[in-house]
């Protein structure tokens, strides 16, 4: 059975005989005693597991930051795996970043300093600049107990730019060492297995000739639920090295992003036709996960706080589906049927998703209401298609998560205020519609009160920015904001 194969700290390792579920943090710590790397919340939310995953791209290495604690062995065949104790040069001398650290006072503790790290460093060799903004998403999925931000900003503000250093030599030396490296198909051991296709008729074939078998594409979801609840797994299919389900089509009426493309890889593209939606992805997690997440696992779980979901409703997204009988589209509002339910029948995947492009009279807003920030799971969160024509609303696609156990949209909304004046006093008493809508669950993270009550001051807020303010009528009410 051919080994996994990859770059440890610019050394080959070739692994026959590890679990195929185990995640790459154990492995790190259990196998090589590589304990710099932490484990911390060991579900993708404290960053001190962070490591470094190089592949090659045009013919270079780059570099991601990732979730150790999130990522299965198997994914890291063919890829250089940079850790802590890989970051200084052979003599011992520290990586910039290491000595920024230190020179800015910034380890306090020392437990998240490896995690800080290892993401400063992917940020100094992707060569990005000093920017605030910049540094905080960057460092956004790291957390300190000590609280000892400042510094830890001041160190990153120092390193930003990618001036040469010794990792980046090695950059050099692992993308010619994994020049030309034959891939694995299948690793198995002892009752359990992971197929690793390279072709998408190969995909479909695998999928219907094993039912029982989990489709693997970043893994952010599935492996949190096999470390942290056990479930045991038995049979996995990695898409992420499949070429077609890698390819994001740009079209004059659509953008296509495949169902192994990931957040971060899809982001330049809603920066640049959907700004807003790539605000939203900027908080839907850290870094770390957005370099692993895909669109179409968000899609596949089918939950109803998915935060990409009431996007993509809202943006009448179809979703392409794929099996070995060929490609059937499916409209999004078909493919979510229940909670965590889908439309997609046995033997089907995803191949990619579809959106439609916006027309020069529509604009597209999404909002998420949430108790912290960054990366936390949504309580309301909403997506609009607008079009506003003389002060008339004309067009309306409302779809809102968190608000019922699918996504869904407000049908009632849509239809009591299309063709209405789009000022403030139309929306007076829109919660009515909501209720016609949704009711709500009540939980930890709001009642079902509060989230009718935001659910409408979304769409005042909608009125608000869309308008330039608050307009003629009812002052605006954003009490849930």
């Amino acid at each position: 059975m051919p080994a996994i194969r990859f770059l440890l700290n610019g050394l080959w390792r070739a692994e026959e005989s590890v679990p195929p579920t185990t995640t790459v943090l154990d492995y790190l710590r259990r196998v090589h005693r590589l304990n710099g790397t932490k484990e911390g919340c060991a579900e993708g939310d404290c960053g001190a597991c962070t490591i470094m995953v190089g592949r090659r791209e045009e013919g270079r290495l780059r570099y991601d930051a990732v979730n150790s604690c999130l990522m299965l062995v198997p994914q890291l065949d063919a890829s250089a795996v940079v850790t802590i104790e890989g970051l200084s040069a052979a003599d011992g001398g520290l990586h910039v970043v290491q000595q920024a650290l230190l020179d800015t006072d910034a380890t306090q503790c020392g437990f998240c300093t490896p995690g800080f790290a290892m993401t400063m460093a992917a940020f100094q060799h992707g060569g990005e600049p000093a920017r605030d903004e910049l540094i905080h998403e960057a460092l956004a999925g790291n957390l300190c107990r000590c609280t000892g931000y400042r510094p830890i900003v001041e160190a990153c503000r120092r390193i930003a730019g990618g001036a040469m250093d010794h990792l980046a030599e090695r950059a050099r030396r692992d993308a010619d060492d994994l020049a030309g490296m034959t891939q694995i198909t299948e690793y198995r051991h002892v009752d359990r297995c992971v197929y690793l296709p390279r072709t998408l008729a190969e995909l479909a074939r695998l999928v219907k000739e094993n039912p029982e078998g989990r489709l693997l594409a970043g893994g952010t979801d599935l492996t949190l639920a096999m470390a942290r609840e056990r479930r045991v797994v038995r049979i996995l299919i990695a898409t992420s090295g499949v070429p077609e389900l890698k390819r994001i089509g740009v079209a004059p009426d659509w953008l296509e992003l495949g169902a192994a493309v990931t957040y971060s890889e899809a982001l330049p593209y809603f920066d640049v036709s959907l700004p807003t939606l790539g605000a939203l992805v900027r908080r839907l997690g850290s870094r770390q996960i957005r370099n692993l997440g895909t669109i179409a696992g968000n899609l596949a779980t089918a939950s109803p706080i998915g935060d990409m979901l009431p996007c993509l409703m809202a943006l009448d997204a179809v979703v392409m589906l794929r099996s070995t009988a060929g490609q059937r589209p499916v409209p999004i509002e078909k493919f979510l049927t229940g909670y965590r339910r889908t439309a997609m029948a046995p033997g089907e995947f995803i191949e990619s998703v579809r959106l439609p492009r916006l027309q020069p009279e529509q604009e597209f807003h999404a909002y998420k209401l949430s108790k912290r920030f960054d990366q936390d799971i949504a309580t309301v969160i909403a997506g609009f298609r607008i079009a506003v024509e003389s002060g008339t609303l004309k067009q309306l696609r409302a779809a809102y998560g968190g608000m019922a156990p699918l996504v869904k949209r407000a049908s009632a909304v849509e239809g009591r205020l299309v063709g209405k004046p789009w000022i403030a006093a139309t929306l007076d008493g829109i919660e009515t519609a909501l209720a016609e809508d949704f009711q709500p669950i009540d939980d930890h993270r709001g009642s079902a009160a509060y989230r009718l009550r935001a659910a409408a001051n979304l769409l005042r807020r909608l009125q608000q920015e869309t308008t330039g303010g608050p307009g003629e009528g009812a002052p605006l009410r954003l009490e849930a904001l």
